[in-house]
């Protein structure tokens, strides 16, 4: 079966299922719909209740985030002055640095 030919008898199945389910259903119209509603808002405050721990989770692993960074770029900062110093020690003052001995002998 085509793709195309699937969506319609979804929706065929979809409407004789509900249509069955109506006709045969325990409670009266009234007792069914209220019995609707009610599933309907408790799926509603769950998804909300769902959304607000996501969004609470997200925002640690952000913040967790964020902490990483902060940590990272201070060690990077950190490795850098540590850099400028070295090279600072290792090109002051002393007269042999930059110099280099060979031995040429053995080449």
């Amino acid at each position: 079966m085509d793709e195309e030919n699937r969506l319609p008898y979804f929706f065929l199945g979809l409407g004789l299922g509900v249509a069955v389910g109506m006709l045969f259903a325990p409670k009266s119209g009234e007792e069914t719909r209220v019995f609707l509603r009610q599933k309907a808002e408790e799926s509603t405050d769950f998804i909300k209740g769902r959304g607000e721990d996501l969004r609470e989770s997200a925002n640690e692993y952000i913040e967790k985030g964020r902490t990483v960074i902060t940590k990272q770029g201070e060690n990077l900062s950190a490795a850098v002055d540590a850099g400028k110093a070295a090279y600072r020690e290792a090109t002051s003052g002393e007269g042999n640095v930059g110099e280099r001995t060979c031995d040429t002998e053995g080449v």
